[in-house]
């Protein structure tokens, strides 16, 4: 945040002047603003004390739905054909469906597409499934698709099983040494790979009518697809001694022959020991992983099991997936339905509280309150995934959704700690120290927090120290399990530390691109911006190595990766305020270079924008249709290094201010959030509304500041 003192470089004395009364005849707007914006926040509370936007997906979502309905023999059901009518609203202009509003064709996404329309009883002959096929078929058509995509089609009976990649049950026996075992993969790929292994084990299959073959969508006269699958993990060269990609090419027509053949003398202990290891996971989550494809693959793999559709266990797993169905009917009285690919109540209620708290909501607030009792009984009090390399850290940290106990994740916890850091009792932090860092806490749990600081009274002190207890535990077991989980180059990945075998990322199966969970910048900064709010001094061997990891990471254009939100706009944000929040001076110059990208990146308009192809085509970095929370982010950013007072600064606020509904909100069609780098985008619908919030809020303190100084 701005240190207040005026800095105008080379602009001189008259554009100070021009610059103070820009600022003064914003300031009636900007206070008008952050209330509008701050009422409609506090309006979509829940009463449980948690927030909870819609979290949007592309149209897989619903086009899978469709696949499992006709799976399961439902095909024609009332719920998928409102499923075909949504995912038919959101057709492309180029004939078939996208990743992300604007985005070019996905192949997978629209094979998908394509059949659950036709399963759910549209004409193949209409215009609109003509141009779909068309298009399907310029983009080099059905032999294109993905690996979960041929398992879908496999499960329909429209393509042999051993056209999928192997997916063998057996990788459940591989031990913790072994360099390929379940656990060198990412959380996310374990959840889905354990119960797809069920359907390579059993390989279930519903026969589709013929009306609902896609011959017609496949681009070569064969009509079959190609025995070996590409994808974004398979491109380029391969790089060292052994080319992988091959390798295991080899590897998955090994495993098919010796099935063939019947080798496959620990079959059924594999099978047990992935159905206990699902059992074991859905306690306490919102089904596996609490997101939508293990959702949907333990559904199938149970049932594949012998489980019925009336158990307990499957009654439960439908229920999980109905929680993720919003029903819909629009101005024609047609109903439509969609779906989201997880909850995200965790993440959503840790920074609405940060912007309400920026934006001057008093930590007495009922609407504050609420929220802090809320988070704290999410905290993860139990040992996952995690706990395996780790066996010794007390259970800390908090996940994304609203029960996923098992999977608690570093990007969450930091948020709720800086959350956290903002709701501490005045004083504690400032005139207090908490001594969070020390040693003895990652060797005893039980250790006490020491503080030490002033007051003027005892009696305040002490009840200072009593209001603050149950944040200060919570706070100590979060800070302990983020110090475990830091990775050996310095940085931190979402769910698991040197979670980093990229040989895995070379398997056939791994065309999602997030087969691990390697160490990202804007991660690792917001962890050091958390540790700041928290009063920790940056001064240990781990703020060392986070730095060293951040700085190795800064591109050539000395902008930062986004890994987790749409692109360089979220890393380079991300990054300035973890930097800055920790002692790196602003003028450094790594800094300052970071932030002069932040600015010539900024539009005629005011606004930052930047399109998710940035990850396809690095040199759209920063350039996109102007987003709401992209100008947002670069604002934080800006005013964290000081240049809240800078014209860019200004321009920036001015966009927000003039695009802000009278309703305090902002429309925003674009995805800004990442789900899988060139695979999977997001759009957060609180993201253009509490990230405004924060950035106006924390530029009118920073003027504010100014002011006075």
């Amino acid at each position: 945040m701005s240190s207040g003192q005026l800095s105008f470089g080379n602009h001189g004395l008259n554009a100070a002047k021009e610059l103070h009364a820009s600022t003064s005849a914003t300031e009636p707007r900007l206070k008008q603003g952050i209330e509008r914006t701050r009422d409609r926040l506090l309006s979509l509370q829940h009463d449980d004390g948690y927030w909870c936007a819609e979290l949007q997906g592309d149209t897989i979502l619903e086009s899978e739905y469709i696949l499992l309905l006709a799976f399961l023999g439902q095909g024609q059901s009332m719920r998928a054909r409102e499923a075909a009518a949504y995912m038919l609203d959101h057709q492309c202009d180029h004939g078939g469906w996208a990743m992300f509003p604007g985005g070019p064709l996905e192949v997978s996404g629209s094979v998908k597409a394509y059949l659950a329309l036709k399963i759910t009883g549209h004409d193949p002959k209409a215009d609109y499934m003509v141009r779909a096929r068309d298009a399907i078929i310029r983009a080099g058509g059905v032999e294109k698709v993905n690996s979960f995509t041929r398992y879908y089609l496999a499960m329909l009976g429209l393509i042999p099983y051993s056209l999928c990649p192997a997916v063998p049950p057996e990788m459940i026996l591989l031990p913790l040494w072994a360099p390929f075992n379940i656990y060198e993969m990412s959380a996310w790929s374990r959840t889905i790979i354990v119960p797809l292994s069920l359907l390579w084990a059993c390989q279930p299959k519903t026969t589709l009518p013929p009306e609902y073959q896609i011959d017609e969508l496949y681009a070569s006269p064969e009509r079959t697809l190609p025995s070996t699958i590409g994808g974004v993990n398979h491109e380029g060269p391969a790089r060292g001694w052994v080319n992988w990609t091959k390798f295991f090419q080899r590897v998955d027509r090994a495993i098919k022959l010796g099935e063939r053949l019947g080798i496959k003398p620990l079959r059924q202990r594999s099978i047990k020991l992935c159905e206990q290891w699902i059992l074991q996971r859905l306690e306490k989550s919102d089904g596996l992983g609490a997101i939508f494809p293990p959702i949907v693959w333990t559904l199938i793999g149970l049932r594949c099991l012998g489980y019925k559709d009336d158990s307990p266990v499957i009654a439960s797993q439908f229920n999980e997936l109905e929680k993720l169905v919003i029903r819909d009917v629009d101005s024609s009285g047609v109903a439509k339905v969609r779906l989201q690919p997880c909850l995200s109540p965790v993440w959503d209620t840790a920074i609405a509280t940060i912007a309400l708290r920026d934006a001057g909501v008093s930590r007495h607030d009922p609407a504050i309150r609420r929220s802090l009792n809320w988070i704290l009984s999410k905290e993860v009090k139990q040992k996952g995934d995690w706990s395996l390399r780790h066996p010794d850290v007390e259970p800390g940290g908090w996940f994304f959704e609203f029960n996923n106990e098992f999977y608690p994740d570093v990007d969450d916890t930091c948020m709720i700690l800086i959350a956290f850091g903002k709701c501490l009792p005045e004083g504690l932090g400032a005139d207090w120290t908490m001594e969070l860092f020390d040693d003895r806490l990652l060797k005893d749990p039980k250790a006490p927090v020491v503080f030490s600081g002033r007051s003027s009274k005892a009696e305040q002190a002490i009840a200072e120290l009593e209001a603050a207890a149950p944040l200060v535990s919570a706070m100590r077991r979060g800070v302990r399990w983020l110090k475990a989980m830091q990775s050996k180059d310095g940085g931190w990945g979402a769910f698991d530390a040197d979670n980093t075998r990229e040989v895995l990322t070379k398997v056939p199966f791994a065309d999602h691109n997030a087969m691990i969970d390697p160490s990202t910048a804007d991660i690792t900064a917001r962890v050091l911006e958390s540790f700041a709010g928290l009063g920790i001094r940056p001064d240990s061997d781990i703020h060392k190595r986070a730095l060293d990891f951040i700085f190795k990471d800064q591109q050539p254009d000395f902008c930062w990766y986004g890994r987790w939100g749409v692109n360089y706009i979220y890393g380079t944000w991300q990054v300035i305020v973890g930097l800055v929040a920790n002692g790196i001076p602003i003028d450094d110059p790594r800094l300052r270079r970071a932030v002069e990208w932040l600015k010539s990146h900024q539009q005629h308009c005011g606004g930052w924008g930047e399109t998710a192809n940035s990850y396809d085509d690095p040199t759209l970095r920063g350039t996109g249709v102007p987003t709401a929370s992209q100008t947002a982010w670069a604002l934080l950013g800006l005013i964290a290094a000081g240049e809240a007072n800078s014209d860019a600064a200004q321009r920036g606020v001015d966009y927000l201010l003039s695009t802000q509904q009278p309703d305090g909100t902002w429309r925003e069609t674009e995805f800004t959030g990442t789900g899988f780098p060139r695979v999977f985008y997001l759009k957060y619908h609180y993201y253009a509304l509490y990230f405004p919030l924060m950035a106006l809020a924390r530029y009118a303190k920073a003027i504010t500041s100014r002011q006075k100084n």
